[in-house]
């Protein structure tokens, strides 16, 4: 099944499978990012969060929804690779400037 993301979204969950480079890109200069219970503020930070991530799991991020909700847009994800739990169904809570990703929030 296949759904439509806004461009911004869907640049990032294709780079999300790559580097650390290509997923900071989708960002805002200014952007944060809150996953794991920790907080990422700007690219740098941005791009560390991705390649600590890396190094630590292996996995594949299939969006199956996504909906607007007060301003962020939604996407549901199932995650599957090798860490615990999984797979398992993320939500991941985006806040858009333009063509870019200025905040983003993933949450079990």
């Amino acid at each position: 099944m296949s759904i439509n993301l806004p461009k911004p979204i869907g640049t990032y969950f294709a780079a999300d499978s790559g580097d650390s480079e290509a997923v900071a890109m989708c960002f805002t200069e200014n952007a944060v990012v809150k996953d794991e219970g920790r907080s990422y503020s700007g690219l740098a930070a941005i791009k560390q969060w991705k390649a600590d991530s890396s190094k630590k799991y292996t996995y594949t991020s299939k969006p199956f929804a996504c909906e607007d909700r007060e301003g962020k847009i939604m996407v549901a994800s199932r995650v599957t690779g090798n860490f615990p739990g999984s797979p398992v169904d993320l939500r991941y809570f985006f806040g858009l400037e333009g063509d870019k990703i200025a905040s983003l929030e993933i949450i079990i």
